[in-house]
């Protein structure tokens, strides 16, 4: 297996454990459903948010066709970018991969398990409050900027 191989399934790997690690401590080391929300700072707050849709919310789903639905999608995403990054040479390209098939794979479990992913971080300001996210979240988004930062740059080799 070369180096970028091993990278890409090593971050996909560790993105997958961490988000599932810390959304079972929060769910039974803490019992954050019963303890409650709690400030980190004075700008973050742990709490908890079942999200029956994608990012942001979008598309809610209260049936089991729909939440199935989204497991599967989380899967054959999870595959398809699998197996690009499992081709890719260039590294930024391998590590954006992984963190997009560990973030899939992360809240694919969740829905899979408890029929919706656990958002927990919550970042707010004075009046302003952003989306409560993940792990898996986070790594999504950064996943994303990689490729879009890797496609759009000067000199970009550019593949289909």
């Amino acid at each position: 297996m070369s180096s970028a191989r091993r990278l890409g399934v090593s971050i996909a790997l560790v993105v997958f454990l961490a988000d599932q690690a810390l959304k079972l401590w929060l769910l039974f080391g803490l019992r954050l459903a019963e303890t409650g929300p709690f400030a980190v700072t004075p700008f973050m707050n742990i709490v908890l948010a079942w999200n029956r849709g994608i990012s942001y919310g979008l598309f809610q789903q209260g049936t089991d066709i729909g939440r199935w639905g989204l497991v599967v999608i989380s899967i054959v995403a999870a595959v398809w970018l699998g197996r690009w990054m499992w081709r890719e040479p260039r590294t930024l390209t391998v590590v954006s991969l992984a963190l997009l098939v560990g973030g899939a794979l992360g809240n694919g479990l969740d829905r899979a398990v408890y029929g919706a992913v656990v958002d927990f971080v919550h970042l707010h300001y004075g009046d302003f409050s952003w989306y409560i996210f993940n792990i898996a979240d986070v790594a999504i988004v950064v996943g994303v900027v990689g490729l879009l930062y890797e496609s759009f740059r000067p000199g970009a080799e550019k593949t289909a």
